[in-house]
């Protein structure tokens, strides 16, 4: 009589892992509703304390827009020949939606990786890739979210001085605005990423995001300054953002559209790519 060993046909096979590719989860190249449902969570997140985090920026904003135009009033020259107003708020405007779009996705991460809670978002079958999308997206979109409220409210204290707000070109409004918007989103989720503790996060707001929105032309013409600081200027990015953004309200621009165009797509795809590969590598996330 022959004795068949049956023990390893039964043996059930060895799960595979779903997040190790593409290939081996049952949602296709894409979680579709996993990317979804974290991008809805990182909106509904912002928007449950809308008063701190979209009015109280917009009141900030435009009591700046307020104190500057109070303070010189007419006794300030036109700026490039534009009215220094119309000027000043664009600049403004998209200083809001850069620290907004910062702000968002890091506090998001630190939050969750003080408190614990970021394993609640690497357990899921999201892949780096999705996970990078929907924390970019959502603080992307609180950016935009600011930057269109205080849009809508400084057009409206310039109606009431008598400076209307106009749009020379609505797709560098457009373009600047939301590549601005991608590229400090992911920053911030890198900085998210990096930090353990909210006082290295604090450092990275003071030191790093708050010099480069200042000494970015948003409240003068970098055309006026004495080298080389002019030429030092150049080098500061989010100059270009803001350049670009003001021209489509203004119709004018001090540095050239299509290298200011270029720079913004260079540094969505970087720093859009260093965030992936933070995340993909499990930086101070899996440790």
């Amino acid at each position: 009589m022959t004795v068949t060993d049956t023990s390893r046909s039964t043996q059930d096979p060895a799960p595979r892992p779903i997040t190790a590719g593409f290939g081996d989860r049952r949602f296709g190249a894409v979680n579709w509703l996993g990317l979804w449902t974290l991008y809805v969570k990182e909106v509904r997140r912002f928007l449950k304390v809308m008063f701190q985090t979209v009015v109280a920026p917009v009141i900030s904003t435009l009591l700046f827009l307020i104190v500057f135009t109070q303070a010189f009033g007419s006794a300030r020259p036109d700026v490039n020949g534009v009215p220094f107003v119309a000027f000043l708020a664009p600049g403004l405007i998209m200083m809001a939606v850069l620290t907004n779009s910062f702000t968002n996705s890091s506090s998001s991460l630190i939050i969750a990786k003080v408190q614990g809670s970021i394993v609640d978002v690497l357990m899921p079958p999201l892949s780096s890739a999705e996970l990078a999308v929907a924390f970019i997206a959502g603080a992307a979109t609180r950016g935009l979210l600011v930057g269109f409220v205080t849009a809508v409210t400084s057009a409206a204290f310039m109606a009431a001085i008598g400076a209307p707000m106009q749009i020379a070109s609505l797709w560098a409004v457009l373009y600047f605005s939301i590549m601005a918007a991608v590229i400090f989103a992911a920053i911030g989720a890198m900085g998210g990423i990096w930090a353990d503790k909210f006082d290295q996060m604090a450092a990275v707001t003071n030191f790093v995001i708050t010099p480069l929105t200042f000494l970015s032309g948003t409240f003068y013409s970098v055309d006026r300054l004495p080298e080389p600081f002019r030429s030092i200027s150049h080098f500061n990015p989010v100059y270009y953002f803001i350049d670009g953004f003001r021209s489509g309200f203004t119709g004018v621009a001090e540095a050239s559209m299509a290298t200011g165009m270029s720079v913004a797509l260079v540094c969505a795809v970087v720093f859009s790519g260093a965030c992936y590969a933070m995340l993909r590598a499990g930086y101070k996330l899996k440790e």
